[in-house]
């Protein structure tokens, strides 16, 4: 069986699967389901807010606590180990595109379908609340996913990974090795 370096070097530097990412995605937004549950029950239930008001606080609740450990476990590979710069400095434009874009999708998109479901359908607030959050689920992922952690600015972006365009100067330098 014969193999090239150049199938290694792919292999080793192929970006991370999505289908792996989005697995990733899910596990971390399960518990921001929980936090945001935890939240929007203890605002509406225990602190009697109205349940739209809850439903924006406990959303933001649960997109800061996604956005944190997205960016340190789903796309931890995209994010840059600059040391000469504070990880704060790294991180504040992440999260304002993340709250710009997640932060948006999950609270207007929540609001918008806890007012038909709750407010016009009379469903119980919290079997809405898992409807709508998962609806907005796949809207934030593909956002996350080639928006708020892209990878063009990082030390593993898709510009140092060889494409295909660039396999004939690759090819010459590569050689065959016996297995």
């Amino acid at each position: 069986m014969k193999m090239t370096a150049l199938a290694n070097s792919y292999r080793r530097d192929a970006p991370r699967s999505t289908l792996v990412r989005w697995c990733k995605f899910n596990f971390v937004g399960g518990i921001g389901i929980g936090v945001q549950f935890a939240a929007l029950f203890l605002l509406k239930s225990v602190m009697h807010f109205n349940y739209l008001a809850a439903t924006a606080i406990a959303v933001e609740a649960a997109v800061v606590h996604n956005f944190v450990w997205h960016e340190q476990f789903t796309w931890a590979d995209r994010i840059q180990s600059d040391r000469a710069e504070p990880r704060w400095r790294r991180s504040l434009p992440r999260l304002l595109r993340f709250n710009l874009t997640n932060g948006a999708v999950s609270i207007l998109g929540n609001l918008a379908l806890m007012k038909v479901m709750v407010g016009e359908g009379h469903m119980n607030y919290l079997l809405a609340n898992a409807i709508a959050i998962t609806l907005c689920s796949l809207a934030n992922f593909l956002v996350s996913e080639t928006w708020v952690f892209d990878d063009s600015s990082s030390a593993t972006s898709n510009h140092n990974r060889p494409k295909l365009s660039d396999s004939a100067p690759i090819v010459k330098q590569t050689q065959t090795i016996e297995l």
